[in-house]
C-alpha cells in the first residue's frame, strides 16, 4: 500500500485482482512507456465535489496516469468542469497540460484498467475499500457525482449502504442517510456521446445543478 496525505491508496502495482494484474503486465510489455498501474485520484482532498468514474481506459488514464486523461471521455468531463469553475486552465489530454481542479477531485470505482473496459463484480468489490477511504478522507465533501450505474452502486457500497438503496437515473439527486448528496449521470464515454444517450447539454445541466447546490 502507498500513503498520500493520510489517505491509504493502492500501489501502482496493486496485486489484489489477478485478472487486472495480468492485463496490466500485458500492456506493460506492449507499451513500456505507459503508466500501466493503479491510477491515482486527481484533485484536492479538501474539495466539496468528488467525481467517480468506472475505471481507467487502456489508452486514456492507463497510458497517462491521470483519471480521464488521454481518451475522449476526458474532453467532455474536463471541459465542463472548467466551464462551471471546478477546474482551471486547459485540458490538453496530458498530465502536463497545467490544468488544475478546484473544489473538486476525480477518481474511479476501479483503479486499474480492465479488459474491454469492464471490471468484474469481484474486481469492483475488491477496489471498493479504496473508494471508501477516499470518501472518508475528504473532510469538506458534500456531493458525489456517480458516472454510470456501476459507480452509483460502488459509492453506496463504500458508504456502507445497500447497492439498491436508490436507483440510478441520469440527473437524479439522492440525499443519502449520512448527509452526503449523490448525483447520477450517464458516463461521459464515447459510446454514450456518439449514440446520443448523453449530450453535452445533458451533462452540462448536471454539473450546473451541482455548482448551484455548492453555491
Amino acid at each position: 500500500m502507498g500513503v498520500s496525505v493520510g489517505l491509504e491508496v493502492p500501489s501502482a502495482n496493486c496485486p489484489l485482482c489477478p485478472r487486472l494484474v495480468g492485463y496490466r503486465e500485458t500492456n506493460r510489455t506492449a507499451n513500456p512507456a505507459w503508466f500501466n498501474g493503479a491510477v491515482p485520484s486527481f484533485g484536492p482532498l479538501d474539495g466539496r465535489l468528488l467525481v467517480v468514474g468506472l475505471a481507467p481506459g487502456v489508452r486514456g488514464a492507463n497510458r497517462t496516469g491521470r483519471p480521464f486523461t488521454g481518451d475522449f471521455a476526458g474532453v467532455l468531463l474536463y471541459q465542463t468542469l472548467i466551464k462551471y469553475g471546478f477546474a482551471a486552465g486547459g485540458y490538453g489530454a496530458d498530465p502536463a497540460d497545467g490544468m488544475v481542479l478546484r473544489d473538486c477531485r476525480v477518481t474511479n470505482a476501479v483503479r486499474c484498467v480492465p479488459p474491454a473496459n469492464l471490471p468484474t463484480p469481484a474486481e469492483i468489490t475488491g477496489c471498493n475499500p479504496f473508494l471508501a477511504r477516499e470518501l472518508a478522507a475528504m473532510p469538506r465533501l458534500r456531493v458525489v457525482l456517480a458516472l454510470g450505474g456501476v459507480s452509483h452502486k460502488a459509492v453506496l457500497r463504500a458508504r456502507g449502504l445497500r447497492a439498491g438503496l436508490v436507483a440510478f437515473a441520469h440527473g437524479a439527486v439522492h440525499a443519502l442517510p449520512d448527509g452526503l448528496v449523490m448525483v447520477d449521470s450517464y458516463h461521459v464515454s464515447r459510446l454514450n456521446t456518439n449514440t446520443g444517450r448523453l449530450t453535452t447539454p445533458m451533462f452540462e445541466a448536471v454539473i450546473a445543478d451541482i455548482a448551484a447546490r455548492l453555491g
